[in-house]
């Protein structure tokens, strides 16, 4: 009973946490559990005897009769404790609870230690129970289910009994920190929003635990793991992840072999919380392999599979093969393990989510939130059941249970993203859209996630589709902002690499819509994008086989995709006048009708493949390809014979090819057969546009009348038709601009015609306030009567970016040409030009115009050149219009005007001989337009004109001529002169800049010569160096040869310490081996004398040096140094071992000629004394003794 006592009740005696503990520390739990239990019996008159109580699985039930005779025979208080914990072991806590209570009631008077062991047993059996305790009463239980809240109130009565009998006793400060863990557990998370992940309440309860905890440590003197384990995990509750991990690692430093509980599992928790997911996970993998059957540390590690999983889009195989991992490895055994565990439940619970297996569902939804004490896995069961009842379209409950998940999380300003998301697709099941809308943007404010993202742009979408629908007048453009915003944003996630999303195609589809009427390119883009996506979809199987042309294989491959995709590309491609591209993707969608009906009998694709044959119909006539065209109107006319737009467009073709003959009869026929059709109606009176006669009146011109009758037509339903009210505006507009009087009559009544033209635009922009040709229509009506150039420019502008018809850009040119904006006009003319029919005379005479205006501004002849050119080629179109005729010769003698008035230096002569032809051209023609029978100005006007050419220019051009062939004749020997001095000048650049490139080559030669000869030079040194060395390498090698020699002959120096014996040859003690020994070590340069009253000086013996035969000269390499004096030959010892290291001079300088060294002086014996006063031997090597050789 101890051994358990210490180990998991009290945490005290045992669990220290030193060092050098078993490898069984601490004890498996419950190991201190006997099989049996023996109690003597002493009965009066007998001999007493054991009685063995079962405590393994055949334990009873009932413990009263254990109880009994425990009371009876006065069993001790272990006793008592092991029965308890017995039952304990096979979850019989209830049993063991009132074991416990008997054994109280049993030693009610017995020691204080004893009654606070029971007491303190007896509250960690209601903590134990605690935690199997559901959270809240089940629907439908009874009302002797216990919550937690219950055993929590019970063990906190028990802690204050055994408080009152000593509140110091040391392991309740234990059981109290765990009670007071479990109850902030049970408290509600913060519902306000800021940084603090914990409440005021829980963190002030999670204090009291901590200093519980402190408290059990020091009374066993910081020995005890399980508090110290207590306090890692107030850090980790308080959201003190760091410090929580610093605590778990010293536990685990303190106790290695501890697996029940586990430290490892809180370090993997930590680094979790810290955002070290693999370090967590290799925290949870020690723990399995110590633990093999830990049901936690195997669902972390399926958790974070899981992690890993989400990492993937859901079609990646590693998404598929981490999830297989998580839930066969991990998840499936843990549940194994423990059916009833509240997290595995929680885990599973989502999986069965996305099976649809709803009761499975219901059932791990409801042991997640009854049995735990952690409110997010409580708010994960209510979210699983959310789920399910969102499945099975139980709206009511669904909302129910995502407001619960989201409060089991702190509610509306903290709570759960996704119950919270889940509230809002709610809202928008139940139609409530601006609930919907106002909780997704609370979502957005705590998180922005793409999905909420992707439902707000959803919804702020639909609402301009629908106000497009419904021909609102409503100002949706705040709509359109969000809706674009919030779905950019979900575009820009995608190409985020971090968060590796994949593009969603009702995305791409809604932005395409969005775009569609102010950004078509960005339409065409999001479309394609769709297609990529479609394409990559196509499983491989189902390729074309043989093809391997990329641009085929794709053509085969964009006819398994649908056909509606392909047929809105088209239509962008054919708005923007890209007719090629536009064909291939409509016949593209035609073939890929075929195959989808081939693969699906069940689907009718008669109206796509209509609308798909009228478009490619439409692109064949904007290429030209008028037969093709009418073939496609035929056939679909087989199919669908009162299809009228294919009518409308045969007969505008045949419009086209027979415009005199067969066209309007086809175009009258329709109209007879078809009154009431808009469409024709439409056709009919642009066909009496382009052909009626001017008239004054406008009640008399028939377009007027048509279209009056059309908005009168169907009892006035068509009283907003747009091409009619255009139409009428039209007519208003050109019969305002053709009233010239100058009366204020005239002026009143052509004022009242432009208003009502503006009134007629002005209807059509209220039925549509896009329509283009109204808006332009309203602009030219304020150029022309209000003279409000600025304001219409601006609206001209604006039409443009949506109407690309060459009308807006001559409109443009006409209001640039009224600001004086030359150039500007120009460019619009000419973009104009560019897309209406080739060579159109209005555009080529507009063009003139200008270029005339610009060239009288500029005073340029070149612009004047042009103006003509234009002018000329609109008469080339129509040679019999007089108006053109007048156009060219007005512009022939503005140019001979121009050429007049510009000086001498200013023109050529050439240019005044082309003026004057011009001249005679222009007054022959203004002659032959004056006797014409409608001449565009008065005949006696033009004729003073033709006068003016004939009596005043032609004279004036004459001595202009005069003028400047004179100027040009003066100037010619400038020029000449001019000329030769600028080639000479020229000739002089070139020479001088070929004499600089001679001089550069010269010097670069140079430069090459110089770093030639000092290669050489080096080179040279180089070798004289070696030389050098290969020479003094010589004389080391002799010496060395010397002192081989020596050797051999066995001649040596007596020792300092035999003077005594050498007193009569050498006469020398151990002060003469001394000074001898300093002698030899003198330099060449230093002179060492002996006076007479020194000692005497010792003999030397006779050495020669010989060159061994064993070592030839130049066998050694040379040293690295040149020693050029005798003197540092003296210095360094001469040995090959021992060669000079001091350099003598830079690669760059010469090397001095070595001096020539002196012979070695050998002394013999016998002038030892005609040696006294003499000084050492001078510049020669030294001559090493046997001692100094050593």
């Amino acid at each position: 009973m101890a051994t358990y006592q210490s180990n998991g009740a009290n945490g005290i005696n045992g669990v220290n946490g030193v060092h050098g503990v078993s490898k069984d520390f601490p004890p498996p739990r419950f190991s201190g559990v006997p099989q049996n239990l023996s109690v003597t019996l002493n009965e009066p008159g007998e001999e007493a005897y054991d009685i063995e109580i079962p405590l393994d699985m055949e334990i009873p039930d009932d413990p009263t009769e254990i109880c009994t005779l425990l009371d009876k025979e006065r069993s001790s208080k272990s006793e008592w404790m092991t029965v308890a914990i017995a039952y304990a072991k096979y979850n019989k806590v209830e049993v063991a609870i009132e074991v416990m209570a008997k054994a109280m009631a049993n030693f009610a008077s017995s020691r204080s230690e004893d009654r606070l062991s029971i007491l303190n047993a007896q509250c960690w059996l209601y903590l134990l129970k605690c935690r199997e305790a559901p959270r809240i009463r089940p629907d439908g239980s009874s009302d002797d289910v216990r919550t937690k809240d219950y055993y929590l109130q019970a063990a906190t009565g028990v802690l204050n009994e055994a408080s009152r009998i000593n509140p110091s006793y040391p392991p309740l400060y234990l059981a109290r920190g765990i009670l007071y863990l479990l109850r902030a557990s049970l408290l509600p998370p913060p519902t306000t929003a800021g940084s603090s992940q914990v409440s005021a309440e829980r963190m002030e309860v999670l204090k009291q635990a901590s200093k519980c905890f402190d408290d059990a440590l020091r009374a066993s003197g910081q020995k005890n793991l399980m508090a110290r384990l207590g306090k890692a995990r107030v850090a980790y509750s308080m959201a003190r992840y760091q410090e929580a991990l610093k605590q778990y690692q010293a536990v685990l430093e303190n106790s290695p072999s501890l697996i029940d509980p586990d430290p490892r599992i809180g370090i993997g928790c930590c680094f979790w919380q810290l955002g070290h997911k693999e370090e967590a996970a290799g925290a949870w993998e020690r723990s399995l392999q110590l633990n093999s059957s830990s049901k936690v540390a195997l669902l972390l590690l399926g958790l974070y599979k899981l992690y890993r999983a989400g990492q993937f889009p859901p079609m990646d195989p590693k998404f598929i093969q981490h999830t297989k991992e998580a839930l066969n490895l991990y998840i499936n055994p843990a549940m194994q393990l423990d059916k009833m565990y509240p997290l595995t439940c929680a885990t599973l619970g989502s999986w069965f989510v996305l099976r649809k297996q709803g009761d499975v569902v219901e059932t791990l939804s409801r042991r997640a939130i009854n049995l735990t004490d952690v409110n997010d896995i409580a708010s994960d069961g209510w979210y699983h059941l959310a789920r399910k009842e969102h499945q099975a379209n139980n709206t009511a409950k669904a909302l129910d249970y995502y407001t619960k998940a989201d409060r089991a999380r702190g509610g509306d300003e903290r709570g759960y993203v996704p119950a919270k998301f889940g509230l809002a697709q709610i809202r928008v099941l139940m139609h409530d859209y601006d609930g919907a809308k106002f909780r997704l943007e609370k979502i957005l404010q705590q998180q922005p996630t793409v999905e909420a993202q992707i439902l707000l742009g959803s919804l702020y979408a639909e609402d301009v589709f629908a106000a497009q629908a419904s021909n609102s007048k409503d100002d949706k453009s705040n709509e359109l902002k969000k809706a674009l915003k919030y779905l950019e944003d979900v575009t820009k996630a995608w190409r985020d690499p971090k968060k590796k999303l994949s593009p969603d195609r009702s995305v791409l589809l809604i932005l395409a819509r969005l775009y569609e009427t102010e950004h078509p390119e960005k339409s065409l883009k999001c479309l394609e994008e769709v297609e990529r996506l479609e394409l990559e979809a196509i499983p491989e199987e189902d390729y074309p086989q043989g093809i391997e042309d990329e641009a085929q294989r794709k053509a085969e491959l964009r006819e398994m995709i649908p056909p509606q995709l392909l047929n809105n590309m088209g239509c962008f491609h054919y708005q923007s006048e890209r007719y090629v591209q536009a064909r291939e993707l409509f016949q593209h969608a035609l073939n890929a009708c075929v195959k989808a009906a081939a693969r699906d009998n069940t689907l009718d694709t008669d109206a796509l493949v209509t609308s798909i044959s009228y478009n490619l119909g439409r692109t064949y006539e904007s290429e030209g390809m008028i037969n093709e065209a009418k073939d496609v109107y035929n056939n679909l006319l087989k199919r669908h014979a009162d299809y009228i737009h294919a009518r409308v467009r045969l007969a505008f073709l045949t419009l086209q090819q027979y415009p005199t003959n067969e066209g309007p009869k086809a175009v009258y026929k329709l109209y007879q057969d078809h009154k009431d059709d808009l469409e024709v109606r439409s056709l009919y009176g642009w066909y009496l546009n382009k052909s009626k006669k001017r008239v004054e009146n406008i009640a008399e011109d028939q377009e007027q009348r048509h279209h009056k009758h059309t908005l009168q037509g169907n009892n006035g339903a068509n009283k907003h038709d747009q091409y009619a009210l255009t139409g009428l505006g039209n007519i208003h507009l050109t019969a305002a601009r053709e009233m010239r009087g100058p009366s204020e009559q005239e002026k009143d009544k052509r004022r009242k015609a432009y208003e009502k033209s503006a009134e007629f635009f002005d209807k059509v922009l209220q039925v549509d306030g896009r329509n283009a040709y109204a808006a332009q229509g309203i602009a030219i009506a304020l150029i022309e009567d209000k003279k409000d150039l600025q304001t219409g420019l601006q609206i001209l502008n604006k039409v443009k970016e949506t109407l690309k018809d060459y009308s807006v850009f001559m409109n443009l040119g006409h209001t640039y040409c009224e600001l004086k904006q030359y150039s500007r006009a120009i460019e619009n003319y000419e973009a104009a030009l560019s897309r209406a029919k080739p060579n159109d005379v209005t555009l080529l005479a507009c063009l003139g115009r200008v270029w005339l205006l610009r060239g009288k501004t500029e005073r340029s002849l070149t612009a004047m050149k042009t103006s003509l050119d234009y002018s000329q080629r609109a008469l080339e179109v129509h040679p019999d219009q007089v108006h053109f005729q007048f156009n060219v010769a007005f512009v022939q003698m503005q140019i001979a005007q121009l050429v007049i008035t510009l000086k001498d230096s200013e023109r050529t002569l050439a240019e005044v001989d082309q003026a004057i032809e011009g001249l005679e051209a222009a007054i022959t023609s203004f002659s032959a337009i004056a006797k014409s029978p409608q001449p565009p100005f008065p005949g006696h006007d033009i004729e003073q004109r033709a006068s003016m050419g004939r009596n005043t220019m032609r004279k004036q051009l004459d001595r202009a001529r005069e003028s400047q062939h004179k100027y040009e004749q003066a100037n010619a020997s400038k020029l000449e002169q001019a000329r030769l001095l600028r080639e000479a000048e020229q000739r002089r650049q070139e020479e001088e800049k070929r004499a600089a490139e001679e001089r550069e080559a010269e010097r670069r030669r140079k430069i090459l010569e110089e770093q030639q000869r000092l290669r050489e030079k080096d080179q040279e040194i180089m070798a004289m160096r070696m030389e050098e060395e290969r020479r003094r390498q010589e004389l080391i090698d002799d010496s060395n040869l010397a002192k081989a020699e020596r050797k051999r002959k066995g001649g040596k120096r007596k020792k300092k310490d035999d003077d005594e014996s050498e007193s009569e040859a050498g006469g020398s003690d151990s002060e003469g081996g001394r000074e001898r020994s300093r002698r030899r070590r003198t330099t060449a340069s230093a002179s060492v004398g002996l006076t007479d009253g020194d000692e005497e000086k010792p003999k030397s013996k006779k050495r020669k040096l010989e060159r061994r035969k064993k070592e030839p000269v130049g066998k050694y390499k040379s040293s690295e140094m040149v020693v050029d004096s005798d003197e540092e030959l003296a210095d360094e010892p001469a040995t090959e071992d021992n060669a000079p290291t001091r350099a003598t001079e830079s690669d760059d300088e010469v090397v001095a000629a070595p001096r020539v060294r002196k012979a070695a002086r050998v002394v013999d014996d016998d002038e030892d004394e005609d040696d006294v006063g003499g000084g050492a031997v001078a510049q020669s090597t030294e001559v090493m003794d046997e001692d100094e050789d050593e």
